[in-house]
């Protein structure tokens, strides 16, 4: 068989590494592990039957955007949805990193890079600080030139910790004016916190949100810029047409309807944070700082401890392989029965594998 014909910039990306296995907890990829609750469900399966299934949804969900717009006191027509945030991040590439320059943080969500490459952007890697301390100056100095689109995980992620807000205040009013700064909130609901203020402030940046995570919408894909309008107007002509299902946007505004739910479950998520990293703590693992749904540990040997976690049907996510996390493994926070048996494995790892490196 002769040689695919695909450009170059295709060839020499990996794929992005995920590999599934089997387990009875799963903690490996920041979910919710609450699904949305009845009589939502019922809710969403109402609008659901409801629906035109042979019809093509609106070009835009406008009317998703507006109720998302309510919810964080941004205009509608700035509100851009698209199903998944991945999906965005490749928009924004498209929209103002294409044949210019895209800046990340290193270690950071590896797909900012993935998608620079896969579109023949050039990338820079700004290394965070030490205790992954949030670079400002680095940052700022990599957008004070040229063009391009800059991202910036609040909180971070892999690693969990927070952003202050008068960091990024710093960072948005100190780039050039031919840069757009992409504040990335995936995980902003566990902060307590976002950058409202801060892209209120500059209509050079962007927040991206999801409602995979606190929402418990993973399988629905929905994510959502909020912009300047005179931004997102550009940025959707980045993104298919029709991309958004009815369907999508039926269950989005199922959940929309209650917020106390969301509410609840950040609530129980982070007490279940705050317990497990005392635990840890306690058993004598390094656990790093989260303002998120995950915990960042260090432990001496990151893949025999995957492998003994899992050998007790628990699945953590191993990040050892991205830039200055030597030995680190990523637990997401599950409901209190999954954390503790969680807990009772890490617990029986041997000490020269779990334990502080």
């Amino acid at each position: 068989m002769g040689r695919v014909n695909v450009r170059p910039e295709l060839r020499a990306l990996p794929a992005y590494r995920f590999q599934p296995y089997p387990a009875t907890v799963k903690l490996d990829q920041n979910e919710s592990p609450e699904d949305l609750p009845e009589p939502l469900r019922s809710t969403a399966l109402g609008r659901l039957r409801d629906a035109s299934w042979n019809r093509y949804p609106d070009l835009h969900p406008d009317g998703l955007a507006e109720r998302l717009g309510d919810r964080h006191g941004w205009p509608a027509e700035g509100v851009v949805v698209a199903g998944g945030s991945n999906v965005l991040i490749q928009a924004l590439v498209i929209a103002s990193g294409l044949g210019r320059r895209v800046v990340g943080l290193a270690p950071s969500f590896p797909l900012y890079e993935l998608q620079a490459r896969l579109l023949g952007a050039a990338f820079v890697a700004v290394p965070l600080g030490p205790g992954f301390a949030f670079p400002v100056d680095a940052v700022a100095a990599a957008m004070a030139t040229d063009e391009g689109v800059g991202f910036v995980p609040s909180p971070m992620a892999p690693t969990g910790n927070a952003v202050a807000a008068a960091d990024l205040a710093y960072v948005a009013g100190a780039v050039g004016p031919g840069w757009t700064l992409v504040i990335d909130e995936a995980y902003a609901e566990f902060a307590g916190g976002d950058a409202g203020a801060v892209a209120a402030d500059h209509p050079n940046v962007v927040r991206l949100r999801t409602l995979s995570k606190a929402f418990g919408l993973a399988g629905a894909r929905i994510g959502y810029a909020l912009a300047h309008p005179a931004y997102a107007t550009e940025l959707r002509k980045a993104l298919l047409p029709l991309s958004v299902s009815a369907l999508q946007s039926a269950v989005a505004e199922a959940a929309l309807d209650a917020p106390q739910v969301v509410e609840e479950r950040v609530r129980r998520t982070v007490a279940e944070r705050e317990r497990m990293a005392d635990a840890l703590r306690t058993m004598g693992a390094t656990v790093h700082p989260s303002a998120t749904n995950f915990l960042l540990l260090t432990v001496t040997d990151a893949a025999a401890a995957h492998a003994g976690l899992l050998a007790h049907g628990v699945l953590v996510r191993r990040q050892d392989h991205l830039p200055s996390l030597a030995g680190a493994v990523r637990v997401s926070i599950g409901t209190a029965e999954e954390n503790d048996r969680f807990l009772a494995a890490f617990a029986a790892l041997p000490p020269h594998v779990g334990r502080a490196a």
